[in-house]
C-alpha cells in the first residue's frame, strides 16, 4: 500500500476482479483519463500501462474479522486500537496486514463492525450487497446507478448514502458508497470517506493516522478548508454530472428504458450533491472560481 494519498477524480471508480481459488494475481493501472483499473493478468493491462502497473498477490479468503495468521504488528501503547488522539494531533488507527492488503475496523452506521481493505486510489468507497442488506438499505427502482469498469465489461452498480462511517474516533455522515459483491471481502474503505482526511499510512508499524482536513475558518480557508478541497469537492461532482449526461445521451439511442431510468435517479442524485454544496459554499464564503 502506498503510503501517500492519491485522489483520482474519476467516474469510473474501480472494480475487482474474481480471485482463484487460492491465490489470485492483481495488477492495478490508471488510464490517461485517471481511471482506476485491475486486472487478473499482465495480459489484460494495456501495453503501454504495464511499465507502470502495481502488482500484488492476494489471498483466497478474508472473514468479517481479521483471522489468526493475519500479520499484526506489535505496538507498545496499551491504547485500544480504535482509540484515537485529539482532533489537531489525527486519529491513529491499527492497521492489519495480509501479505499486499492493508485492512482496518470501520463502524458502519454507528452499530455494526467490519474490516475493510484500506485504498487510497479509489474513488468510492464499497460494501457487499449482504451488508446492504443486514444495514436495512433498500435497491429498488429509485436507487441510483453509476457505471463501473473491469478489463472485460462496463456495469451499472447501485450508489447508496451510509449514514455514517466511524474508524477508531475519526467520523464522517453521509458517504456515497457504491453496493458490489467482492467475493473476498466485505468491502473497502475509499476517498468518499477518507478524502476528508489527510492520510498518513505508517506500513512499518501497521499505523493510520486520520487527520482532519477541515481547519479553522479563515479568508483563505472558508469554513475551514483548503482552496484544493473546495475545488477538488466540486469537480468530483461536476464530472460525475458530466459523464451521467453522456451516458444517458447514449442510453436514449438504444432505448434501454431500465438503465435509463437508473441514469436518471443518478442525475438527480448527483444534481442534488452538487445542489448542497453549493449551499455550503455559498454560506462559508468560498470564492466562485473554486467552484467550477
Amino acid at each position: 500500500m502506498r503510503s501517500r494519498v492519491k485522489s483520482f477524480f474519476c467516474f469510473l471508480p474501480f472494480l475487482f476482479l474474481w480471485l482463484s481459488p487460492c491465490y489470485g494475481e492483481i495488477y492495478r493501472w490508471v488510464d490517461e483519463k485517471g481511471t482506476l483499473h485491475f486486472a487478473d493478468d499482465l495480459s489484460k493491462v494495456p501495453e503501454k500501462y504495464r511499465p507502470e502497473a502495481d502488482y500484488r498477490k492476494v489471498p483466497k479468503e478474508t472473514k468479517g474479522s481479521p483471522p489468526e495468521s493475519w500479520e499484526k504488528p506489535k505496538t507498545t501503547s496499551s491504547r485500544p486500537a480504535s482509540a484515537g488522539k485529539a482532533e489537531s494531533e489525527g486519529y491513529e488507527v491499527n492497521l492489519f496486514r495480509q501479505h499486499e492488503l492493508w485492512l482496518t475496523e470501520v463502524v458502519l452506521n454507528g452499530s455494526t463492525k467490519y474490516y475493510f481493505i484500506v485504498d487510497t486510489g479509489a474513488s468510492f468507497t464499497l460494501i457487499s450487497r449482504q451488508i446492504a442488506n443486514e444495514l436495512g438499505i433498500p435497491i429498488n427502482e429509485t436507487t441510483p446507478f453509476i457505471r463501473i469498469a473491469s478489463v472485460s465489461d462496463v456495469m451499472l452498480t447501485p450508489l447508496v448514502t451510509l449514514r455514517s462511517i466511524r474508524v477508531g474516533n475519526a467520523e464522517v455522515e453521509n458517504v456515497d458508497t457504491l453496493v458490489y459483491s467482492m467475493p473476498s471481502y466485505p468491502g473497502l474503505l475509499g476517498n468518499s470517506f477518507l478524502n476528508k482526511f489527510k492520510v498518513v499510512i505508517d506500513s512499518i508499524q501497521g499505523k493510520m493516522t486520520l487527520y482532519s482536513m477541515q481547519g479553522i475558518p479563515s479568508p483563505d480557508r472558508p469554513g475551514g478548508y483548503s482552496r484544493d478541497y473546495w475545488i477538488g469537492q466540486f469537480r468530483f461532482y461536476n464530472r460525475n454530472l458530466e459523464e451521467l449526461r453522456r451516458l444517458k445521451a447514449n442510453y436514449e439511442t438504444r432505448g434501454s428504458r431500465t438503465e435509463l431510468n437508473r441514469i436518471n435517479n443518478a442525475i438527480r442524485y448527483f444534481e442534488g450533491q452538487l445542489s448542497e454544496l453549493e449551499r455550503k459554499a455559498s454560506f462559508a464564503g468560498v470564492p466562485r472560481n473554486w467552484r467550477e
